[in-house]
């Protein structure tokens, strides 16, 4: 137990949520990757790697949640150097599910938008906290620029990651106190270029848009969620690329009731990215309803808990650090969940943790030691062991005084 105490420091809360999500996680991947399984001839591969991304992962919060939180202000030099290996991707990416989001440095293939989001909310964090050197309307600017300026490079492949990048650092500006005139001004200008967009999008010839995939896709992908669905019995139901997804993953959801337990689910051979970005279904599918109420529960206490660690800091820039870091995971989260039970639009966001994934798996662990390292050292949670040790040490040289004292006694 004491060594359990001296290695799980920080807040217990997020390690339960962080262990709970992993063996969810390693459950179901191993029950979704049937088809990559049959694929490779290796039914013990694709879940054994997965696996391993998540043991490095949490090696790496043992790590990370031992370094005090002021460091990580380091990693504000990340925001300039993935702008240009994102400016890298868009020319000479590696493209995988039609999209150019990956790269392949010294045979590690990676998707530098993940370094991206986390290199802008140090970025925000560290401009946020510094109100004394810097006026409202300075932070504000180069918030904008520098976050704009990310969003766009990631904008032509991913628009899924962009928006929620976005959305995350305003949020984030909400929080930290930039004035709502600002704030609301900027929410105006977006709902009207949002409103200007899909206009123009829905207006435009299809032989137009199908000339630009991705232009083709947030078309199909809005109309499949937005427009009503008619009766079955009026219209024969159109199974196609656009909304194979989604079909499959409502089949996966309706057939879950209390569980068909793990490996018993029918969709996980037929729902494409059963294993990543609709995991969630099978969940449900497998492990039923209640099961999915649980995984959505955990992302709720996780945002409540990383707010009162933000509550307890003292300092301003691991108070805004932490509330990045727990809503990019809850935002992103929710994001996904909306998809998979048909209230969004498909984006392509894995489930934090719980999906199979190489660099997304990582840095949501990085986001978890952050987390943990803030609730250590800026907020003091966690640390009560360390504190009764500091405590006994005094006691222990006080009473050998007395001891000593009264051996001078018996000698005198």
């Amino acid at each position: 137990m004491d060594l359990f105490n001296r290695l799980f420091k920080g807040d217990r809360v997020i390690w339960v949520i962080f262990m709970a999500l992993c063996i969810v996680s390693v459950i179901e991947v191993f029950s979704a990757i049937s088809t990559l399984a049959y694929k490779s001839g290796d039914y013990l591969g694709p879940g054994i790697r997965h696996a391993s991304f998540l043991l490095g992962g949490f090696l790496l919060i043992l790590i990370i949640h031992n370094l005090p939180c002021r460091f990580f202000s380091i990693l504000i030099v990340l925001m300039p150097v993935s702008a240009l290996i994102l400016l890298y991707t868009l020319f000479f990416g590696e493209e995988i599910n039609d999209s150019s989001r990956w790269i392949n440095l010294f045979g590690i293939r990676f998707q530098p938008s993940e370094i991206a989001k986390l290199s802008c909310i140090v970025y925000v964090s560290f401009l946020l906290s510094r109100r004394k050197m810097y006026t409202d309307a300075q932070i504000f600017k180069y918030i904008l620029c520098g976050v704009t300026v990310i969003c766009a490079l990631i904008l032509p492949e991913n628009f899924s990651t962009a928006a929620i990048l976005f959305l995350v650092c305003f949020l984030m500006m909400f929080i930290g106190g930039i004035s709502l005139k600002r704030i609301g001004l900027l929410s105006v200008i977006l709902l009207l270029l949002a409103v200007s967009f899909f206009s123009l999008l829905h207006s435009l010839p299809d032989p137009m848009i199908k000339k630009y995939d991705i232009l083709a896709k947030i078309k199909h992908r809005t109309e499949n969620t937005f427009t009503p669905t008619p009766p079955l019995d009026a219209k024969t139901y159109d199974l196609n690329d656009y909304n194979r997804q989604e079909s499959y993953a409502k089949i996966a959801i309706a057939n879950g009731g209390l569980g068909k337990l793990p490996g018993h689910g029918q969709q996980r051979d037929t729902l494409p990215q059963a294993y990543a970005d609709f995991i969630y279904a099978i969940i449900i599918e497998e492990m039923g309803i209640i099961a999915g109420f649980f995984v959505l529960l955990l992302y709720i206490i996780l945002i409540i808990r990383v707010g009162a660690i933000a509550h307890k800091c003292d300092k301003l820039f691991p108070k805004f650090l932490v509330l990045g870091c727990g809503l990019m995971i809850g935002v992103q989260a929710l994001a996904n969940m909306a998809v998979v039970v048909g209230l969004f639009p498909v984006t392509g966001q894995p489930l934090p943790l719980v999906s199979r994934g190489g660099t997304s798996t990582v840095i949501t662990c990085v986001y978890f030691g952050i987390i943990l390292s803030v609730s250590r050292f800026g907020a003091g949670m966690g640390n009560e062991d360390d504190e009764e040790d500091e405590d006994e040490e005094p006691q222990e040289i006080e009473g050998e005084k007395i001891e000593e004292e009264h051996r001078i006694e018996d000698k005198k």
